[in-house]
């Protein structure tokens, strides 16, 4: 064995197995590989036996008694010694054609699903691994048989065969049929992909795929990507998961979301969720839904700061230290009385420009504009677009201080109305 080879499946499999002398001894037909963990983020598959076909029978040899080496881009494959794999390792691998090839995974850098056509292998004196899954045309053409005249006709035409590898520290395996591949919990990177990204994947796998995908994220995880999801695939997971699972997740959620998703789907189901939810999420997700479509209550959240007047800067900062907010509740903070009518709104650059022993009372502003919770909202997309807001308070008759309509969930309409004006 050469100290280093490099080479594709689709070149091994399907080749002749022979031995010592020559002789061939059967037809390489797959490889079988274990994950092993390589470093903390990697479990990189370790071929530890082969699968060849024999006449009639089918053999597993031990992969380390097999030699491998290349002459002009030609590889033999040899069998050192008859050595056959143990049954104990076999449990524990799985078939790279049946597991990995032509299967859906995660490119975790480009943040997307795609599929394998082909798998780079490296061998080592050590072992033989696993290095990259090839997603591009040339490996769907080395599958077939074919790329070596594909690629003489494209050299005459004067065009690439494109090639695209990616490396499989940055795989992420979505084949929930075969357990064995599927990465370790604790070193899952698809964690580090954007929600909205994360979304984007589970809409593009099947209805067991979107399920099983979603079931395997904590419930913050899970409440951030169900907010990203279109509605169709809101409800599909929904209705899939158990009713418990699911209402752990809607309780991680902002209200005025969990509204938004209930209000479309079959009531009884809905109502089923509510109940399964904790008391105090179940009640701010009714009061949302008993508003009718298109008024302020309809569309507002009731995750907002709210302060007392005499309130001081060092005591606002040090309550946003102590309970961290979600960004969109520090677009804008209210000042109200003890009956909480509104007075008033800051900003965090009003915290941070003035001395922290001034009272909110002598930085906040006069609101320029704000909405009754029966309102109608035809008009908040030029409100927030005349007075540059990223949130508009909404208050009941009496003035009280119901909630905030944040500038995420009307940027729509304010993107259509400039679209139609130009």
């Amino acid at each position: 064995m050469t100290p280093i080879t490099t080479f594709y499946f689709n070149r091994i499999r399907g080749a002749a197995l022979k031995d010592n002398s020559g002789k061939k001894i059967g037809i390489i037909k797959d490889l079988l590989a274990e994950n092993l963990q390589i470093d903390v983020w990697t479990n990189r598959p370790v071929v530890k036996g082969i699968v060849v076909k024999t006449g009639t029978e089918k053999k597993i040899y031990d992969f380390s008694v097999i030699g491998l080496s290349k002459e002009s881009g030609h590889l033999t494959i040899t069998l050192n010694k008859e050595k056959y794999l143990d049954e104990e390792s076999i449990k524990r691998c799985y078939a790279l054609e049946e597991a990995i090839l032509n299967k859906q995974i995660v490119d975790l850098n480009g943040s997307k699903l795609v599929k394998v056509n082909d798998l780079r292998l490296v061998s080592l004196p050590s072992a033989t691994f696993v290095v990259a899954v090839e997603i591009g045309m040339e490996g769907t053409l080395r599958r077939i048989g074919v790329v070596k005249w594909a690629k003489s006709i494209s050299s005459l035409l004067h065009f690439t065969i494109p090639s695209r590898f990616i490396l499989w520290e940055d795989v992420e395996a979505i084949d929930f049929n075969n357990l064995k591949i599927r990465l370790s919990e604790n070193f899952s990177r698809l964690h580090t992909l954007h929600p909205s990204d994360l979304a984007d994947i589970i809409e593009d796998l099947g209805k067991r795929g979107m399920t099983e995908l979603f079931s395997a994220l904590d419930e913050e995880r899970a409440a951030d990507v169900l907010e990203e999801l279109e509605p169709e695939a809101q409800l599909q997971i929904i209705e899939s998961l158990p009713v418990h699972k699911m209402a752990d997740v809607l309780e991680k959620m902002p209200a005025d979301e969990v509204a938004d998703i209930l209000d479309s789907m079959d009531s009884h189901q809905a109502e089923k969720l509510l109940n399964e939810m904790e008391p105090d999420s179940s009640m701010e997700v009714r009061e949302l839904l008993g508003y009718a479509k298109n008024t302020a209550g309809s569309l507002m959240t009731v995750d907002f700061l709210e302060f007392r007047p005499t309130d001081i800067i060092e005591s606002v900062l040090t309550y946003i230290e102590t309970h961290k907010p979600e960004h969109q509740e520090l677009y804008s903070m209210f000042v109200t009385d003890s009956e909480h009518h509104l007075k008033g709104t800051f900003s965090l650059r009003d915290l941070l420009i003035n001395p922290k022993d001034k009272p909110l009372s002598e930085i906040m502003h006069s609101v320029k504009f704000s909405l009754m919770d029966e309102e109608r909202v035809s008009e908040i997309a030029e409100g927030i677009s005349k007075y540059n807001l990223l949130a508009v308070p909404v208050t009941d008759e009496e003035g009280a201080l119901q909630g905030m309509i944040v500038i995420d969930d009307v940027l729509d309409d304010l993107m259509s109305d400039r679209t139609t004006n130009k």
